[in-house]
């Protein structure tokens, strides 16, 4: 329980980390935004963050003696999930196709190995962090892309099978506010058995796991599809803009005959 008059950790967190937060929200609508109709681009931040999850899942199993096994909730791991997507949009043998993580997501894994071995409690950052986004901004791409699908008039078929590519944010029937209000409780537990040193160190690097976040996903490669846009545009729009122009100039030429 936080002590009357104190903030609770959860907010503390949240006050220190809202401006990077907002930074990395910017991102991730510029980048991943494009993600809503481009399935090739939802799969590499899959890819990514795949990495990372699966990284911080198996530490949790490494210290399953200490703390932070209070943040192993029930039905929250992501691993297989991730898989599943991965099969779905890399096709089954995905993983062994020479298959290597980029330089950003290499730097993200070689960190968190430190941060394994000199502090593990400050892991709890990135698992609290990033199993929240899962729980609130995952939903929201979810049914972004959802709504996408069904905007586009995409047959029952098509819709389907991209359903087949969103295991990652389907909980079933696991309610998403059990798994963010068991998240909590088990973050504000953690903190007030830890020293007031490592209660710092554990806010400066909630600020990190956002800057960590934000290097991964700028690297994800989305020039190709903005440019594609961007011809689909010019090809519809240009054609219509000169048939106005030059019909607005024959009727002119003929009134004025």
């Amino acid at each position: 329980m936080a002590t009357e008059g104190k903030l609770e950790f959860t907010k503390q967190m949240r006050k220190a980390t809202r401006e990077i937060h907002d930074i990395s929200d910017a991102l991730v609508n510029a980048k991943l935004g494009i993600a809503m109709s481009d399935n090739s681009i939802w799969a590499e931040g899959l890819l990514c963050f795949y990495e990372i999850f699966k990284f911080l899942e198996q530490a949790l199993d490494r210290l399953s003696h200490t703390l932070l096994s209070e943040l192993d909730i029930k039905g929250m791991r992501r691993t297989k999930a991730f898989e599943e997507d991965l099969h779905f949009y890399y096709g089954a043998q995905w993983l062994e196709n020479i298959y290597q993580p980029n330089g950003a997501v290499t730097a993200y894994l070689e960190y968190l190995a430190c941060l394994e071995k000199e502090n593990p409690y400050m892991l709890a950052a990135y698992i609290y962090h990033l199993f929240m986004g899962l729980f609130s901004g995952g939903q929201i791409l979810r049914k972004k892309r959802s709504l996408e699908a069904s905007l586009k008039f995409q047959s029952s078929t098509i819709i389907s099978s991209q359903q087949q590519g969103e295991s990652v944010t389907d909980f079933g029937d696991i309610p998403l506010f059990k798994l963010k209000k068991q998240m909590v409780e088990a973050m504000e537990h953690i903190a007030e058995q830890l020293g007031e040193e490592d209660r710092w160190k554990l806010i400066e690097e909630s600020k990190n796991v956002f800057r960590m976040n934000n290097k991964m996903i700028r690297t994800i490669n989305t020039n190709r599809i903005v440019l594609k846009k961007f011809c689909n545009f010019a090809l519809i729009v240009v054609p219509t803009v000169a048939a106005i122009y030059f019909g607005y100039k024959m009727i002119s030429n003929f009134s004025n005959s």
